[in-house]
């Protein structure tokens, strides 16, 4: 019989780009970070929700409206337990019919919801550093 594998630094090895996310909010209320760690900042977070978010594959399955249920890995890519799944979410992208089933897919639980806020401000955050003048 086994035993459990305790989580490094109690789970915080799944949820560290919730943290870059807090650090970036803090970057923003302090003048004196420059643009460059912003940026560094939004880049990481947005990098951790599109490809490593711990979130439900939600692939498109036959016979199911919800989808694949299994674990996966980011909003992009979906579960490991079926091959086909694994870049579903990304290429339901690039299919122009499929774009809006993508879009619902964002916020289908509480947890999708607080991986897209956090990509989608990360992504803005971003884009005001990179353009100078428009902060601060």
């Amino acid at each position: 019989m086994g035993t459990a594998k305790k989580a490094m630094f109690g789970g915080l090895r799944r949820w560290w780009g919730i943290l870059t996310f807090l650090l970036l909010i803090a970057a923003w209320k302090d003048s004196t970070v420059g643009p460059a760690v912003v940026l560094a900042l939004s880049v990481v977070t947005l990098l951790w929700c599109a490809f490593q978010a711990p979130v439900a594959c939600g692939a498109p399955v036959r016979g199911r409206s919800d989808g694949c249920r299994n674990n996966a890995y980011g909003l992009m890519l979906g579960c490991r337990q079926v091959r086909q799944h694994t870049f579903a979410n990304l290429r339901l992208l690039f299919v122009r019919r499929q774009v809006r089933e993508f879009c619902k897919d964002l916020f289908s639980d509480g947890v999708h919801v607080v991986v897209t806020l956090a990509g989608i401000g990360s992504f803005l955050s971003g884009l005001v550093a990179f353009v100078p003048g428009i902060a601060r």
